[in-house]
């Protein structure tokens, strides 16, 4: 399994599984799957309804606590410093633990950056408590982590953003990396533009299937392959027990530099998530319940 060391040292495996818009009721088990076919990083939010869910496939595992890097998220209706600690009394409650391994933000807050940065402030106090150990963000653009780094002391370990094939955020990449800051794709199969209505599917693009056809492996593989050899975290994300494992089997897979060119040169340049200049407290903001 590849691992990939942050900023502050700490490892993580590249490789992780997601439970975006996984039900509560169907979390327990495919993160259960998940663990049994090797995964030892997941990544859920506060926001998802399902840390709970996670947290119990995770304690009835059996594996030890230490082989499982937890990964959640504050979600804007809690930024504030003292909210945003409580905000982490609130997962790890659910999640069962009393520490979690990464803590991001989920997204910036732009018309009240002052929030966001309080947030992140308490994610600071929550690394040198050591409650957490490592902290991050989640969908920040080049002007967010330029105001975050203006007043932070901690430079995120991690930026978690939608990277797939169709979909690169090159720019975006750059300046993660010239921070030191390690991108995880969120989508990194491109699932959301199978959901999303209007435009192509990565699951059917040409040159993906003829990599994929050239190296008995599926697209899904060959995406998840581009990911980890270009140095980024993965966190694709099913329920199906099949897809699951199929994600996973991807360590005899070795790309050419002319076939993570060729899906390079695959780049639309179209955001299918929300546009993070457009989060707002109004139109985003939800109660999250207690643990």
């Amino acid at each position: 399994m590849t691992v990939l060391t942050l900023n502050n040292g700490v490892t993580l495996p590249a490789l992780g599984f997601g439970v975006f818009q996984t039900a509560p009721e169907e979390t327990v088990s495919s993160v259960r799957t998940a663990l049994e076919t090797g995964y030892r990083l997941v990544d859920t939010a506060a926001a998802y309804g399902n840390e709970r869910e996670v947290g119990r496939a995770i304690a009835e595992s059996g594996l030890d606590r230490a082989e499982v890097f937890i990964e959640t998220k504050v979600w804007i209706s809690d930024y504030g410093y003292d909210t945003t600690l409580r905000a982490f009394d609130k997962s790890a409650g659910k999640l069962g633990v009393e520490q979690i391994d990464l803590l991001l933000l989920h997204q910036a807050l732009p018309s009240r950056f002052d929030l966001t940065l309080e947030a992140y402030r308490a994610l600071e106090t929550l690394l040198a408590d050591g409650k957490v150990r490592a902290i991050g963000v989640s969908n920040f653009m080049p002007e967010h982590l330029e105001r975050l780094l203006e007043t932070a002391s901690v430079v995120p370990a991690v930026n978690q953003i939608e990277v797939h094939p169709y979909f690169q955020q090159r720019d975006l990449q750059a300046v993660d990396a010239a921070h030191g800051i390690l991108t995880q794709a969120w989508s990194p199969i491109g699932g959301i533009t199978s959901y999303r209505e209007g435009g192509a599917r990565t699951f059917d693009d040409p040159e993906i299937l003829a990599i994929a056809e050239a190296h008995g492996k599926s697209a899904a593989q060959v995406m998840l392959r581009w990911h980890l050899q270009e140095g980024r975290s993965a966190i694709p994300k099913s329920t199906r027990p099949a897809r699951i494992a199929e994600n996973f089997d991807v360590a005899d897979l070795t790309l050419t530099d002319a076939e993570l060119a060729a899906i390079d040169a695959l780049d639309q340049g179209v955001r299918r998530g929300p546009d993070p200049a457009d989060i707002t407290l109004e139109t985003f903001g939800r109660d999250i319940p207690e643990a």
